[in-house]
């Protein structure tokens, strides 16, 4: 059997990756905003306060605003990542339309990256599996919509 080829031509377009980075950025806000909200009792419980980092939750309370600007800075820099890596392979990523090749695209990334990372925090920090489901689930959802971003806009 013949081997496929794949050849993409790597030509980073910057606006279009500018415009799907903060749209992935807005998309993964939200998306971990709805997943506090529904999960704000694991992080309010008294036996997990020592988890917690010092920029999350360096008093009793609500995070402080410096979690929100790193939160962001992060997502950017990895939407950075998610969106230059589409325009290096996105050719290559199987699928009939953009929206099932962003899917595709997605759920690699989710299976590869999102997946063992999140069963590596279980593995070596004392938080509850529910938590740690439910991460798992916002995570496959911004991969998900994040990869149908990407597969729209990089050309």
């Amino acid at each position: 059997m013949a081997k496929a080829e794949c050849t993409c031509k790597t030509n980073f377009n910057w606006k279009q990756i500018v415009i799907a980075i903060v749209a992935i950025v807005i998309v993964s806000q939200i998306v971990h905003m709805v997943g506090a909200t529904a999960t704000v009792g694991f992080y309010m419980d008294p036996g997990y306060t020592q988890v917690w980092s010092n920029i999350m939750m360096p008093t009793a309370g609500p995070p402080p605003a410096m979690f929100y600007y790193y939160s962001i800075l992060f997502t950017v820099i990895t939407a950075l990542f998610f969106t230059m890596f589409y325009s290096m392979i996105g050719c290559c990523v199987p699928g009939k339309t953009l929206i099932n090749r962003g899917l595709t695209y997605g759920l690699l990334i989710f299976l590869v990256g999102g997946l063992p990372g999140i069963m590596m925090t279980y593995l070596t920090i004392n938080i509850p599996a529910g938590l740690v489901a439910e991460w798992a689930v916002e995570s496959l959802v911004i991969n998900l919509i994040g990869g149908m971003i990407v597969a729209k806009l990089i050309k």
